[in-house]
């Protein structure tokens, strides 16, 4: 048994409230969508994110992990949260101000097949979308990875792996649009040069701001600064050069704000023991343990502190 072709549509009627407006591959397995929602969207700072969904029957690009549903999974929406992106650029060398837009754009990679057996639900279902078709998105714009905790003239640092660098793309805009006049760098590491999707942009950016320095990572190939991961560029100096190069101190805790998004290894988020009840690192270390070794703290909600490394949770 299967679904009828008007219970599909009753349930696209009843539960999307989004249309495809913009369908960009960077290569097969990544992509730029941007979506426009029926009713205003809501107001947002720059890192936030929200949710993306689809109905279980729509269907999977192929060559993706085989999937078994019942009838009664097929009539469940399967959403997850996606922070905001940027292109950054609107006109010319104008940057873009997402007060101005009626849609919301997302950066988002492919996931064919997961290690621990479980079947990719949402991302095989929006590779196979086209500009058009509708879409579930979350009406309610959250998060607290923003740059709020900014000063004027503090130097920036967004980290990220893959598409983490969504949300640091909105937030690099946000700084060179209102005129941020300290340093600012953003690295991005991935496996492959052709995984990063926003090169152009990056490289228009530095030749406009003086103050601002792109690093794009490969740990698989060869890029500008050679195969290295993120923990490597703040071990080896690098970062801290590439600050210097720019004007600043350095990477210091007084005057240096750093956002992590991506790979949980990279970010490093402690933990509390269930043996010790202390918290403890992962390993091996990620850029939270690296970065409080020379003074940095990072953000506790649960213990209410604010630090200057930021990362964020989707809750």
């Amino acid at each position: 048994m299967s679904l009828t072709e008007e219970q599909m549509r009753e349930f696209r009627a009843k539960r999307y409230n989004a249309t495809v407006t913009h369908l960009e591959k960077r290569h097969d397995d990544l992509l730029v969508m941007r979506v426009k929602l029926d009713n205003p969207r809501a107001a947002y700072l720059s890192g936030q994110y929200c949710t993306l969904g689809l109905a279980n029957f729509e269907e999977r690009a192929e060559g993706c992990q085989p999937e078994s549903l019942s009838v009664d999974d097929l009539l469940k929406l399967v959403r997850r949260s996606y922070s905001i992106s940027s292109s950054v650029f609107r006109d010319g060398d104008t940057i873009r101000d997402p007060a101005d837009d009626d849609w919301l754009e997302f950066y988002i990679v492919l996931v064919r097949e997961n290690p621990d057996g479980r079947v990719p639900a949402l991302t095989p279902r929006l590779f196979n979308l086209r500009v058009g078709d509708r879409i579930s998105v979350g009406e309610k714009i959250a998060g607290h990875f923003t740059l709020s905790p900014v000063q004027p003239g503090d130097s920036v640092i967004f980290l990220s792996t893959g598409t983490g660098e969504a949300p640091h793309n909105s937030m690099l805009a946000d700084l060179l649009r209102t005129g941020h006049t300290g340093k600012i760098v953003a690295a991005c590491c991935v496996r492959y040069r052709r995984d990063l999707g926003y090169t152009e942009t990056h490289d228009r950016l530095m030749k406009l701001y003086p103050h601002y320095r792109y690093l794009p990572l490969t740990t698989r190939e060869a890029s500008r600064t050679g195969k290295v991961y993120i923990q490597d560029l703040i071990g080896s100096g690098e970062l801290d050069q590439h600050l210097k190069d720019l004007g600043a101190t350095g990477l210091d805790p007084a005057t240096t704000h750093v956002f992590l998004c991506g790979n949980p290894k990279m970010i490093g988020i402690p933990a509390k023991s269930k043996e010790t009840g202390l918290w403890e690192y992962p390993q091996p270390p990620g850029v939270i343990e690296i970065l409080e070794g020379r003074g940095f703290r990072a953000d506790n909600p649960m213990l209410k502190i604010e630090g200057n490394i930021h990362f964020e949770k989707y809750w």
